[in-house]
């Protein structure tokens, strides 16, 4: 099982590859830092695109509640935080909403 502090390293690494975010490292993305607007300045099409690499790796849903997907999107803490809780359990294969 993995810690909070390695969940957000995967996620900063995740963002960079399915964004293809040239000349960024894991280590330019604040954990706590805006991920949109200010921050990386990520835009509702990277949230989409985001949305959908995390359910390709980890079987997490995002659903469509726009307050909730700005609390988890706020940040790359907020979205290790929501992944590590709602993850499918690798064992079992299951996914959220299904």
């Amino acid at each position: 099982m993995s810690t909070p502090e390695s969940l957000e390293l995967e996620l900063k690494q995740l963002i960079i590859e399915a964004l293809a975010l040239e000349d960024v490292t894991p280590e330019n993305i604040e954990s706590s830092a805006a991920l949109f607007v200010e921050g990386l300045g990520l835009d509702s099409i990277d949230a989409l695109e985001l949305a959908m690499a995390l359910e390709e790796r980890y079987g997490v849903r995002i659903g469509d509640d726009p307050e909730l997907n700005r609390q988890i999107f706020a940040s790359v803490r907020n979205l290790a935080a929501y992944v590590g809780e709602h993850r499918a359990a690798p064992s079992r294969g299951q996914r959220l909403g299904a």
